[in-house]
């Protein structure tokens, strides 16, 4: 049975029966659909490489990993493993939210312009289902970096599916949610970019729409998120009725 995001007075009332993997044909790599409190290992193994990541980059702050080590707002995370194990890379996934301050979209554009306009974007939209993915990071490896990123914007579609949302939320650099929007996502023009984590930056806020996306989409990324939903629905019943081209969000 899907979750609604009326069902959620707390996160973690949802929970995955099995960690969920599947191999991606476009890194060589097995992707882990898991929860932080079933593989707390993976989610170590996550975090880490997320402060690597991000302090290699010098937006560590950005990261804030003390906000979440302890996984218990994070109701599902996803990783990428090579053949050997090792993790080149790693998202998470928070909500549905209650209320438009749950989201860290509220913290990034706090005192700057547009943060009032953040605020009722994500408020309308509660009622639909609002989930955010957050702590997103990929390997330096330059073979695999870009396909990585596809392929992480491709679980936004599993994630609504899971977690009975109609709204993905993301924020980042204008020039990260390129990739991102492959799979559909689109940027919210009319707020404005927020100097976050420093002036050096200007960060963006994007939204797949799961009635929608598919306007949106690369041709080859649709195509590829069509095909991992039906694998998907073959190795586990959380996914036998997806239905993200039918407009259904149930």
């Amino acid at each position: 049975m899907k979750a609604s995001a009326l069902d959620f007075p707390d996160q973690k009332l949802y929970r995955l029966p099995e960690t969920i993997s599947w191999r991606d044909t476009d890194t060589g790599c097995t992707v882990v659909l898991a929860q932080p409190d079933s593989e707390p290992g993976l989610w170590e193994d996550y975090l880490q490489g997320a402060l690597r990541s991000y302090r290699k980059h010098g937006v560590e702050a950005a990261l804030d990993l003390d906000s979440f080590r302890d996984g218990r707002d994070t109701t599902l995370f996803y990783t990428a493993l090579d053949d050997s194990g090792r993790m080149l890379g790693g998202l998470r996934a928070k909500g549905p939210y209650l209320e438009a301050d749950e989201s860290h979209a509220i913290v990034e554009w706090e005192g700057q312009p547009g943060q009032d306009a953040v605020r009722r974007m994500i408020t309308d939209r509660l009622p639909f289902g609002v989930v955010e993915m957050k702590s997103a990071w990929v390997s330096d490896d330059p073979a695999r970096s870009g396909e990585l990123t596809r392929t992480f914007a491709r679980t936004a579609f599993p994630t609504m599916e899971l977690l009975g949302a109609q709204f993905i939320l993301a924020t980042a650099a204008a020039h990260v949610l390129d990739r991102w929007s492959t799979s559909g996502g689109v940027v919210a023009t009319k707020i404005p970019a927020a100097a976050y984590p420093s002036d050096r930056y200007r960060t963006k806020m994007m939204w797949w729409d799961r009635r929608t996306f598919a306007n949106h989409a690369e041709p080859r990324q649709l195509a590829k998120i069509v095909k991992e939903m039906r694998t998907l629905a073959t190795i586990s019943e959380e996914f036998s009725g997806f239905g993200i081209l039918t407009g259904s969000t149930s």
